[in-house]
């Protein structure tokens, strides 16, 4: 009897196994499988292989979304400095697992003893500018210093250990880089001239050695102090001193009141997605009025197709001149009473004619700056948490106001408020073009942004539609062609991008420029089911990294 029991009982947890073996095998072969190219657990997207490499590195060793941002920023504020580093600000867009998303925008403010008369002293060209003046208090690493607080995993110090080395041991200055030093040969930038020349009084080229020493010594002390070392005490004081000697109003009672914002997210619907971006006055209102017109178009991939194209172009271009028109009411709601309408869409949709442009009047048209600096990462986490960050000096290497006690770079960011404000405020963040974003759906994540200064919005814009609407990979939808509108209302079309298009343009009446340089530069990573692909725009000769 105990026998017969035994072979049944032997029998059943055979027949078990088979079913257990059964099921795993259905899974394992209905999977859909993941292209070579992408990743199954998490990715990171910055604007070097370099930084992708670290920030994924920290995601490895248990950190956060947050933690491998801030490792792979750091780092690029080494491998890019003329686009961002710790004497800017940034915003990061910043999604938990659970799916909840905040916003926390550590962008520079107006310092307490601002010039009242420095807008006078604006540029009546797009041309570079450089000097003290426009140094806005940077709240860079305050805002890390939040993230972390809110969701890093990690020690604060192990996030900043790869930038401190790589700074003090050195590392051959990379192409985009080095394409930029040449712009720092002035006399009035001697000071950041010398720290990119060699013993001999020569500037450095790409792929000579450069060293940032001062920089890890600054690095080093906020890795072992946490961020009050930047904004109170030795940094600090030789940092304004500094600034002060180069003529700059910046004062110690700047960096001690300084104050990161930490606010609900706008959303937006994008058909499965929900899109969650910054409020003002960053950029994400313009991006969300941009889609939000060309949602009403119904577009496909059938809109790709001969004349339609050229008229989804012409309706894509009027949309951006009516956001230049509206640039220079996006303020910093905390100082202005004006309120951006929450949905108008349509109201503009209605405005654009299908057979011809208009005169900048028609826009509401106010010449302003384009700026072209910053960078951004994407990141997404193992557990579906994500970030999207986007970091900024403002123009190819700021202010070009270097300290030389603390090795950091300087902001220009108030030249932003050039021809999009009569004045600034005391403590007021200047209007951006910055714009990360998270979109979620039920089995979707994507985590985008862009760099580029006002080529931002444009860079986004182009590869959401590319991807969302018109079924391109992400990688083709990133690599597409753009045509940038600038603010002036010219059009100005990337290589390649179809001439039978431009010329269909130029007939509708659209007025057009030759660019000299592309600056839009979109890093993002998407999780469609089990699979992560993530891309870093070769414009920027970027390079992404997972696991």
């Amino acid at each position: 009897m105990a026998r017969s029991k035994a072979k049944i009982y032997g029998c059943c947890a055979l027949l078990l196994l088979l079913c257990v073996g059964a099921i795993v095998c259905i899974f394992l072969f209905a999977k859909p499988k993941c292209q070579s190219d992408a990743f199954a657990r998490a990715a990171v997207a910055a604007d070097s292989g370099e930084c992708s490499a670290i920030g994924r590195d920290i995601l490895q060793k248990g950190g956060s979304a947050v933690d491998g941002a801030i490792a792979a920023l750091l780092c690029t504020s080494l491998i890019n400095p003329q686009s961002m580093g710790i004497g800017g600000g940034s915003i990061f867009t910043v999604m938990d697992k659970s799916g909840k998303v905040k916003i926390i925008s550590s962008r520079e403010t107006a310092p307490k003893t601002v010039k009242r008369d420095l807008l006078t002293s604006c540029p009546k060209t797009g041309q570079l500018m450089s000097g003290s003046q426009w140094i806005g208090v940077p709240g860079e690493i305050r805002g890390y210093e939040m993230a972390h607080k809110l969701y890093g995993k990690l020690p604060w110090a192990t996030l900043f250990q790869s930038a401190i080395q790589m700074a003090r041991t050195g590392f051959p200055i990379p192409q985009i880089q080095g394409r930029y030093i040449s712009l720092i040969d002035t006399n009035e930038t001697q000071p950041l001239r010398k720290l990119y020349s060699d013993t001999n009084g020569n500037l450095l080229k790409t792929g000579d050695i450069v060293k940032f020493e001062k920089l890890a010594d600054t690095l080093e002390m906020i890795a072992n102090h946490g961020a009050d070392a930047f904004y109170s005490g030795r940094i600090a004081e030789d940092l304004i001193r500094d600034i002060q000697q180069a003529g700059g109003t910046l004062t110690l009672q700047d960096l001690a009141s300084y104050k990161v914002k930490v606010t609900d997210p706008w959303v937006v619907t994008l058909g499965e997605y929900q899109m969650y971006i910054p409020p003002p006055p960053a950029g994400g209102i313009l991006l969300s009025l941009i889609l939000n017109i060309m949602k009403g178009y119904h577009l496909n991939s059938a809109s790709l197709k001969g004349d339609a194209k050229t008229l989804l172009y012409h309706y894509y271009v009027e949309a951006f001149k009516f956001a230049n028109g509206l640039k220079k009411h996006i303020r910093d709601p905390e100082f202005s009473s004006e309120k951006a309408k929450d949905d108008f869409a349509s109201y503009i949709q209605s405005l654009i004619s299908s057979n011809k442009t208009h005169d900048p009047q028609y826009y509401n048209i106010t010449p302003h700056l384009d700026s072209m600096g910053t960078t951004h990462v994407s990141v997404l986490a193992e557990d579906g948490s994500a970030v999207s960050v986007t970091s900024t000096i403002n123009n190819i290497f700021g202010s070009k106001v270097w300290s030389p006690s603390t090795g950091i770079i300087l902001n220009d960011e108030l030249s932003d408020f050039c021809r999009r404000a009569d004045s600034i405020f005391p403590g007021e963040q200047p209007p951006s073009s910055m714009a990360p974003a998270v979109l979620k759906s039920e089995s979707k994540t994507l985590v985008i942004g862009s760099s580029g200064g006002g080529m931002i919005t444009t860079g986004i814009a182009s590869a959401l539609m590319n991807h969302l609407w018109f079924g391109k990979s992400l990688k083709d939808a990133i690599a597409a062609p753009v045509v940038f509108v600038d603010s002036q209302n010219a059009l100005k079309f990337e290589d390649n991008f179809d001439q039978s298009v431009t010329e269909g343009l130029i007939n509708l009446g659209h007025k057009h420029e030759t660019a000299g340089k592309f600056y839009n530069v979109v890093n993002a990573v998407e999780k469609d089911g089990s699979c992560i692909h993530a891309v870093s725009d070769a414009r920027k000769l970027g390079k992404a990294a997972g696991y």
